[in-house]
């Protein structure tokens, strides 16, 4: 029996050696252990064999990324305005040993941390950049806030400020700056658009003007050279009526002279308005010189 009652035990005792010295680790932990009361070392996952009895688990560690809960930060801008941040941090565990041999409460003291950085990074900014610049506020606060969380073995992966809470007057007070702004900017737009439109009809009155000019131009240049050319043609035919003279023709200008005056009086003569003419005696002696110039002609000329 009590043979039996030893075998037992040292059955148990093995049994229970083999539990405390074989350790399975999950993906999703470590194990820090502890020898003798003193940091050993960290199991990572899978099949881990510690020494019973002198090593033991003393802190199971998740490295899941995890979550602060939300929580609102009181900041003054740098236009001392005072408003409140909704913020949120995420962050994993990267040594094990230090997450929980260097800080008690790394939730309590990452909200601690994160509420001093974002009222320093938020003072350095007014209300209106507030509001425009959360992704250079993200990564400020995200590097500053993972340098002070490195000792602590803690890696911040993201901060996000999600929301920014202003009281009422404020927001009436950014209500009436926002109208004043656009009305503003629609003045200015308006001014501008009248501007384009005169400096468009001046250019358009200045182009019409040249064109006018350049047809004003053009006629005059063509009424010269009409000018020219007539000046030209009545030189010319003086000319040619001068070398006629010139080359005994005077008989026949004074001919062709009185050859229009007789047509002339023809005419006039064959009117039917006509009932009587008086000629002056000057005329005789017109039709006695073409009368002369036609007998002086040779026999086949006539």
């Amino acid at each position: 029996m009590l043979t039996a009652f030893v075998t037992l035990v040292i059955a148990l005792f093995i049994l229970l050696t083999l539990y405390l010295g074989i350790k399975i680790v999950r993906q999703s932990e470590v194990l820090v252990i502890e020898k003798l009361g003193k940091y050993s070392r960290t199991l990572n996952a899978g099949l881990s064999i510690i020494i019973p009895y002198i090593e033991r688990v003393a802190h199971r560690v998740s490295i899941l990324e995890r979550q602060l809960d939300k929580q609102e930060i009181s900041v003054i801008t740098r236009d001392n305005v005072e408003v409140r941040l909704e913020t949120i941090v995420f962050y994993r565990v990267t040594d094990a040993a230090n997450s929980v041999y260097r800080i008690r409460n790394i939730d309590d003291a990452l909200k601690n941390a994160s509420s001093s950085i974002v009222r320093s990074a938020a003072g350095k900014l007014e209300l209106d950049e507030l509001q425009s610049s959360r992704d250079a506020m993200n990564e400020e606060i995200a590097t500053n806030l993972g340098r002070a969380a490195e000792v602590w073995g803690i890696e911040i992966t993201r901060t996000e400020i999600t929301d920014v809470i202003i009281d009422d007057e404020t927001k009436e007070a950014q209500r009436q700056q926002l109208n004043a702004e656009r009305t503003k900017r629609a003045t200015i737009a308006t001014a501008e658009g009248d501007k384009v439109s005169i400096q468009l009809k001046a250019d358009a009155d200045l182009y019409e003007a040249s064109k006018q000019a350049d047809a004003v131009k053009i006629k005059a240049d063509a009424d010269a050279y009409a000018v020219r050319v007539k000046a030209e043609a009545d030189a010319e035919q003086t000319n040619l009526l001068a070398k006629a003279i010139a080359n005994d023709g005077k008989v026949a200008v004074d001919f062709e002279i009185a050859k229009r005056q007789v047509k002339a009086v023809g005419e006039l003569a064959s009117s039917n308005n006509t009932k009587t003419l008086i000629l002056p005696s000057e005329m005789t002696e017109v039709f006695s010189s073409a009368y002369a110039f036609l007998e002086n002609l040779p026999k086949k000329e006539k």
